[in-house]
């Protein structure tokens, strides 16, 4: 397949975004507790570090509402949303609301919220904390992990909700 050369762009930050927003990301749901509350936000900077140990990342924007809360936790759980999810993901991306009113969760060994339906959950110790410009990047070594034996993801697009095809 031929494709013409891609012409070059400065980063401004709407240019920026528009190319970003052609790689595909998973969605996820980071969640902590916040003393015996609940608390999460909806993420697709979410990716794997290490095997060895095993090490996973975040993204959390320092002008967040919600990071503040989860932060003293130093723990959180990443949970995998599914194709049927939007509406879970949706929730979770907007200030104020009641993020698990009419969710089921349990706690796992580091005592985040995992979310009952997910398709997939990492839960995690939070391991490091890196200042990246207007963000925060949190590493989390893997206490327990587990998936739904089916399912398929819910995908974050050219700034839109997609669903895997096999």
């Amino acid at each position: 397949m031929s494709r013409d050369r891609v012409r070059a762009l400065e980063p401004d930050i709407a240019t920026y975004r528009t190319v970003l927003g052609h790689f595909a990301t998973g969605v996820t749901i980071v969640t902590a507790m916040d003393g015996d509350e609940p608390v999460g936000m909806a993420c697709n900077s979410f990716t794997s570090v290490s095997l060895d140990p095993p090490l996973v990342l975040f993204c959390a924007a320092k002008a967040s509402s919600t990071w503040p809360r989860m932060q003293p936790a130093k723990a959180f759980a990443a949970n995998v949303l599914g194709e049927d999810d939007e509406e879970i993901c949706r929730l979770f991306a907007t200030k104020g609301a009641d993020r698990f009113k009419h969710l089921s969760w349990s706690e796992y060994r580091s005592g985040s919220p995992v979310i009952h339906g997910a398709l997939a959950f990492v839960d995690c110790a939070t391991e490091a904390e890196y200042d990246a410009g207007d963000h925060i990047i949190v590493v989390g070594r893997v206490l327990e992990l587990g998936y739904a034996s089916e399912g398929k993801p819910l995908l974050f697009y050219r700034g839109g909700y997609g669903h895997f095809e096999s």
